[in-house]
């Protein structure tokens, strides 16, 4: 801006010494005309007296002068002329001056020369015999004083553009400085110039807005950041030009970054490529997916196009941790192919048997073998049927009557009734503790401690033991089951719990049982708001202790 009003002071001293120098330089030259035409009438009247009373005498005895004479007839010849032989001079009555002369009395004229350079004046005045006496002289023309006073003016012009200069500049630092010391944030109180004062008004009010804008957009980006903040799923906020501009706590875990992430490209954030595809699906067509597993997790991922007035903005990308619902899938594929394997064995060993005796293939010896057959696989069903329909009443959490159980009590009733198994395997069973009242379902806990026990049995070594303990631990009633069997491998001590899983299938299929017995264990300590912990190392046994809390109201 200094630069700018620098070149207007300098450009307005530079035209108004310009138009000053050529006013004056015209009026000078006008009074000066003026005074040198004046000068000449009255150098003619004197000697148009000398020519009436002395003739050509007079003319002949004026001299060189600055000035010319000639003395011309009434029939335009000339007569006599003070710097010229008349003899080579033409005829002049043709002459402007010396028509107006012949017709009025007195005349003037002016021709320039051919070079432009200089210009004659010419005054002519009629004598008492009819004849014209005129007088001539040379004046320099205004271009001829321009060009003389050029190396004048050119010092002139040199002096006062470094004067303008130095002025223009100290003015123009002068105006700028109070407008550079402004203070925008608060505009109404510049003392400036009152030029400024509608734009000082403007800027305050738009001060106004901006700061009502910003407080606006601060509340929004407040709200968007709490409620992002509470989300368990993860939220990516990108631009058009994939551009990360919002990522919630939930996203920066699963990205694995923080806050500084914002302003960065997201592919800098995730390099999978199926990951950019989805994105740039939502971008180009509105909507994207896919499934990944990251840390350990598997997410959906939904990408979806946001648009403004038509045009595309950015994406918004969401991840739901699906981590459970894929296992839970997994888990009831696994459980359809296991209940329909399941059911599918004894069913096909009942349809055999019975096919054997429909069609008389069994001796008689034989039938009551056969027979027993198809009691001993319809009771296992029965207990498969019985065992799928506790496991859906947990899953289902269906109400069922609770009460206070005596834990203690209920296991030496368990052990009373597996005596007889532990007696054929020859493994002693033991039980120990002191009286431990827990609140629930008792058909539940007799199960729960009744498969951990026939397990425990089941799994054992000829000559083993089977240790069960049961007592309270400050708020909570612990029971353990201690065998010294087998054991379980380090790899499959997280997956014994799961429905129909077995470490040795074909070791667990001569021992019998549905499958199902630790899968019912572990949803009745769920139900029951219990703890369960395994510790079992192979050859040397299994020791798995849930804890309970103690006794409360009954529900």
């Amino acid at each position: 801006m200094s630069k700018k009003i620098f070149r207007a002071i300098l450009l307005t001293a530079f035209v108004v010494l310009l138009t000053s120098f050529v006013l004056v330089l015209l009026s000078l030259y006008g009074y000066f005309s003026e005074q040198q035409g004046i000068q000449l009438q009255q150098e003619l009247s004197l000697a148009a007296q000398g020519v009436e009373l002395n003739g050509q005498t007079y003319l002949e005895h004026m001299g060189n002068r600055e000035y010319r004479l000639t003395w011309v007839g009434g029939d335009g010849r000339v007569l006599y002329d003070t710097q010229a032989p008349v003899d080579s001079m033409e005829n002049h009555g043709q002459r402007e001056e010396i028509q107006q002369a012949l017709a009025s009395g007195a005349g003037a004229s002016s021709r320039m020369s051919t070079t432009l350079m200089r210009r004659t004046a010419y005054y002519a005045e009629r004598l008492s015999d009819g004849t014209v006496l005129r007088i001539s002289t040379d004046q320099v023309t205004v271009l001829a004083l321009l060009i003389g006073m050029l190396q004048p003016l050119s010092l002139l012009i040199i002096i006062a553009s470094a004067v303008s200069w130095v002025l223009a500049g100290k003015l123009s630092r002068q105006v700028v400085k109070p407008i550079n010391a402004l203070d925008l944030d608060d505009p109404l109180s510049n003392d400036i110039y009152e030029e400024f004062a509608p734009l000082l008004r403007r800027i305050h009010h738009q001060n106004q807005q901006l700061t009502a804008q910003m407080k606006a957009l601060r509340e929004r980006s407040d709200e968007l950041t709490q409620i992002t903040a509470n989300m368990s799923e993860g939220l990516a906020l990108l631009n058009d030009r994939m551009v990360v501009l919002h990522l919630n706590p939930a996203a920066q875990t699963i990205f694995q970054t923080d806050d500084g992430c914002e302003g960065r490209d997201f592919l800098e954030l995730d390099r999978s490529t199926e990951m950019s595809r989805a994105v740039q699906k939502a971008l180009e067509l509105g909507h994207g997916e896919l499934r990944e597993t990251r840390n350990g997790r598997e997410y959906q991922f939904d990408v979806s196009r946001i648009e403004s007035d038509g045009a595309v903005i950015g994406a918004v990308v969401l991840a739901f941790d699906v981590t459970e619902k894929a296992a839970a899938e997994r888990s009831r594929r696994e459980f359809t192919a296991n209940v329909s394997h399941e059911l599918k064995t004894p069913l096909q060993s009942i349809i055999g048997s019975a096919e054997l005796l429909e069609n008389g293939m069994v001796a008689q010896p034989d039938i009551p073998r056969f027979v027993g057959r198809i009691r001993t696989e319809a009771q296992r069903l029965v207990s498969l049927i019985e065992d799928i329909f506790r496991l859906s009443q947990m899953d289902e959490e269906a109400a069922m009557p609770r009460e206070t159980v005596e834990l203690l009590a209920l296991a030496q009733e368990v052990c009373t009734s597996l005596e007889p198994q532990a007696a054929a395997k020859n493994v002693r069973l033991a039980v120990s503790g002191s009286p431990s009242p827990v609140s629930g379902v008792r058909p539940l806990l007799y199960e729960m401690v009744y498969n951990l026990c026939d397990n425990a049995i089941k799994y054992n070594v000829e000559g083993g033991s089977v240790t069960v303990d049961v007592g309270l631990e400050g708020q909570n009633v612990v029971l353990s089951v201690c065998d010294t069997g087998i054991g379980i491998p380090p790899e499959y001590q997280d997956r014994v719990f799961e429905r129909f899983f077995r470490v040795d299938k074909s070791r667990s299929k001569a021992i019998g049982g549905t499958g199902l017995g630790l899968a019912i264990v572990k949803h009745a300590v769920k139900y029951h708001s219990g703890h369960l912990c395994l510790k079992s190392t192979p050859g040397q046994g299994t020791t798995i202790t849930i804890s309970f809390p103690a006794a409360g109201p009954t529900i």
